[in-house]
């Protein structure tokens, strides 16, 4: 028993050991495995490189770019002995196929064909979008490599001076007086976070606002003056204070909150060390007064004072290099940008931009000797091809075709154009809290769109969508504003282009107001009030009017006491009322109320009209004129409860239209999109082929027919008249038997086919009674067939014995005409 027992105890402890090795070998397993989080910005490894591809000068240089780096080299051993303290330079880092290559070299001037990138905006915003960032290496230090810009065109992945190098050369070449700069920036630049930033769509812009336009009014010399308003200006004063003061508060406390929020960041251990390249826009030229940075990361522009720039070390174009000698201790804010004074701005290469000007007596001693200035080393040309983007990479844009972009409370999605079925180019989300979990507006952005959508905006609270559309859309529809889904609506149009000059329509369920502008009646309101909706609903029918209001303009070329300013029309009590525009020197008009008579045949009393007139000493109106009045009334009545039923419809017809057009999205395509527009690449192509045959044609024209027997005699420079005349026999032989071969198969053929034919007719008469249906049908489908072929063989074997002819003697007179035969057969 003892023995069995400490057996037992034995295999318990091996088995505890063989799961102890066994859990061992687990973890070991375990800690192998490893997941690599991928860096943000980290692309994925270059393709490798082509020599043959690119140029000599990318894998070599020249004499001068030799003597160049050795310049830069003097230049790098000069700077590091006296500014031990400063970081190195950037001079001559090398390039994708390893060879060093100065700086200035690699920008090349380039002025692309697209409208978009000829002015400083539109480029660094292609660059922005275009290219994805590499982070440096080593964040504190300037690379060791600088790519072409056609290699990174091609890779569309750089670093922050690949970037800012493509970005300078397309601003260079669109006339700007552009240089890289080589320094330092906070953090979020270097590394692209916009996460701390506002978002630029949400910026406040100048816009222009278009005022409506007013009636002119006659300028009256001895108009009387209006009396003076009343308002004092101590509590105007007083009002535009306090605005002030509100304002000072919410700015006050906006920027407290941004620094408390700044506080809150963690501390970067790494600031003013981060290494950083941008460009410098410098003034005076494309009317630039005033110089500014660019960072090509975000395509944003800076002023030379922003605080996001901490310092720099050099700059550079395409002519010469300049270090920086200023103190940047305090940023770039106290910095100046002359690169004239040599006291800030230490050249490399001498040359006459750079050189001080000369007085006009230095200028005349120059003269006077005789000596010869030495001649200054010019900057060679740049070694980088010729920079081109084609018409696929300016649509697509963005790396995949959309780009993500996360601001402070807001988050930008970009796409390329038809990359999304619906149009949708791009979609800005703001939220209300920094962790953007909570959206407030959904706005979106659209192109091409078939149905002239241009804008729509969502406020996520209330649920109110706003959409904007373009000019030449149906109903000349310029925006809606749906402010309840289903019920209440404002629309905008574009009155200019509408017959009735409809500028604006807001519906709810109880009114519509509609208001136009330049109308040739001076009617500028109208507001209809409906009767209780529920009541029109349990009925079947539609809402009742209850009154209606249309207002004018005033018309100058009536007297104000007849010129009606609003009309008041009372469908629910029958009555009609009239207020007239004021007179000069009144505070009332004058007013005229109507009572409708049940029946148009009624006769027409005094208890039907309630007028007042202003002046006492007017006359008053006759009843003939008072009912004259009235029946224009009923008939303008009518005549407006046809307008408004038109527009109701209106209002179902758009609605009904927008429902079918987002329902089923149709994109416009231009003509000339050969890659989308079927119909326009088939003509093209269409016109090709013909092109084609054509030169076909003209090249099978200038056959040289006298070419084979030339070669029989050796391609001799003259021709003896026995040569000539026997060249001449030969080819007009050669051309009768090739006649006479093509009739001989022609004739082959037709009696081929007449042969099989009649043989078939005589199995046919042999075998007529034993054949199906199926057989004669055959029989006769052959036959059909057959007497067709026959037919077409004897009208070419005619064709062509009547052209045989005409194409001998054709030959014949054009040989006759060569110069080569045409002295010796005369």
């Amino acid at each position: 028993m003892e023995e069995a027992k400490v057996k037992e105890e034995e295999k318990e402890k091996e088995g505890e050991d063989v799961g102890l090795r066994e859990l061992q070998e687990l973890e070991q397993t375990l800690d192998k495995v490893q997941i690599n989080l991928s860096a943000p910005h980290l692309s994925e490894q270059r393709p490798n490189v082509d020599q043959s591809e690119c140029p000599a000068s990318y894998s070599e240089n020249s004499a001068q770019e030799k003597l160049l780096v050795s310049m830069a080299e003097n230049l790098h051993a000069q700077y590091s002995y006296l500014y031990p303290d400063r970081k190195p330079l950037l001079l001559c880092p090398v390039n994708e196929f390893g060879v060093q290559k100065f700086v200035s070299t690699t920008l090349r001037r380039t002025l692309l064909p697209y409208h978009e990138l000829y002015d400083w905006q539109g480029c660094a915003s292609f660059i922005s979008d275009f290219l994805t960032l590499e982070l440096l290496d080593c964040p504190t230090e300037v690379p060791k490599q600088l790519y072409s810009p056609t290699w990174v065109v091609q890779t569309r992945r750089g670093t922050c001076f690949d970037f800012s190098t493509l970005l300078c050369s397309l601003l260079l070449g669109a006339g700007y007086n552009a240089y890289c700069v080589s320094g330092y920036a906070v953090k979020d630049l270097c590394l692209l976070d916009l996460s701390n930033q506002e978002c630029p769509l949400l910026k406040p812009q100048d816009t222009v606002e278009e005022k409506p336009l007013e009636q002119k009014e006659e300028v009256n010399k001895y108009k009387v003056k209006p009396a003076r308003e009343l308002k004092s200006t101590f509590e105007q004063r007083q009002e535009e204070k306090n605005q002030q003061e509100h304002h000072a508060l919410l700015a006050k406390q906006q920027e407290a909150k941004r620094l408390k929020e700044e506080q809150e960041r963690p501390s970067d251990p790494l600031w003013g060390l981060r290494v950083h390249s941008w460009v410098l826009v410098m003034a005076g030229k494309r009317d630039i007064l005033e110089n500014f940075f660019i960072d090509p990361l975000t395509g944003q522009s800076y002023p030379t004072s922003s605080a996001c720039f901490l310092g720099i070390e050099s700059v550079w174009n395409h002519e010469n290099y300049w270090v920086n000698m200023q103190d940047c201790r305090f940023g770039c804010t106290e910095m100046t940008y002359d690169l004239h004074d040599v006291l800030k701005w230490e050249y490399m290469l001498c040359s006459p931009a750079v050189l001080p000007d000369a007085t006009g007596e230095e200028q005349e001693e120059q003269n006077d000797e005789e000596t010869e200035e030495p001649k200054l080393f010019e900057m060679p040309q740049s070694w980088v091809a010729q920079i081109h983007i084609s018409e696929e990479d300016m649509e697509s844009r963005f790396p995949g075709g959309s780009k993500v972009i996360r601001y402070r409370k807001a988050t930008l999605e970009k796409f390329s154009p038809y990359l999304l079925k619906d149009g949708l180019v791009t979609r800005l989300t703001t939220y209300d809290d920094l962790e953007c979990t909570q959206p407030t507006t959904v706005k979106e952005w659209y192109e091409n769109r078939h149905d002239e959508l241009q804008e729509r905006e969502l406020q996520k609270a209330t649920n109110v969508t706003t959409e904007r559309f373009s000019s030449g859309r149906s109903f000349c529809l310029r925006s809606t504003l749906t402010l309840v889904p289903g019920t209440e609506r404002l629309m905008e149009f574009y009155s200019k282009v509408r017959a009735d000059s409809l500028v604006s329509r807001v519906e709810t369920p109880t009114e519509m107001i509609e208001t136009f502008q330049d109308r040739s009646d001076f009617l500028y309101y109208r507001h209809v009030v409906y009767g209780p909706l529920e009541l029109a609903q349990k009925l079947g029918v539609q809402r009742p009017i209850q009154k209606f209001v249309v207002k004018f303009h005033r018309d100058r070329s009536k007297p104000a006491s007849k010129d009606v300013a609003e009309l008041i029309f009372q469908i629910s009590q029958n009555r009609i009322e009239v207020t007239y525009h004021l007179e000069d020197e009144r505070i009332i008009p004058n007013f005229d109320i109507f009572e409708k008579p049940p029946n148009h045949d009624d006769p027409f009393s005094d208890k039907m009209v309630s007028s007042f007139q202003v002046d006492p000493l007017g006359e008053p109106l006759s009843k003939l004129y008072l009912y004259q009045t009235l029946m224009a009334l009923m008939k303008e009545e009518e005549k407006v409860l046809i307008n408004i039923k038109d527009s109701e419809n209106e209002v179902r017809d758009i609605l009904e239209v927008r429902g079918r057009e987002e329902s089923a999205i149709m994109l416009k395509i231009s003509i000339y999109d050969m890659a989308r527009n079927e119909k326009a690449r088939l003509h093209v192509e269409k016109l090709k082929h013909l092109a084609r045959e054509k030169q076909l044609k003209k090249e099978y024209e200038d056959v040289d027919v006298l070419a084979p027997f030339l070669a029989r005699l050796g391609h001799p420079e003259c021709l003896t008249k026995q040569q000539a005349v026997q060249m001449h026999a030969d080819c007009l032989d050669n051309l009768k038997q090739r006649l006479i071969d093509k009739a001989n198969l022609i004739q082959a053929r037709f009696e081929k086919e007449t042969q099989e034919l009649l043989q078939k007719q005589q199995w046919y008469q042999k075998n007529q009674f034993n054949l199906t249906k199926q057989d004669e049908e055959a029989y006769l489908a052959y036959c059909s067939e057959t007497m067709f072929r026959i037919k077409i063989l004897k009208l070419r074997l005619s064709r062509h014995k009547d052209r045989a002819p005409q194409k001998y003697l054709a030959l014949d007179k054009m040989l006759r005409q060569d110069p080569r035969l045409m002295q010796h057969l005369d």
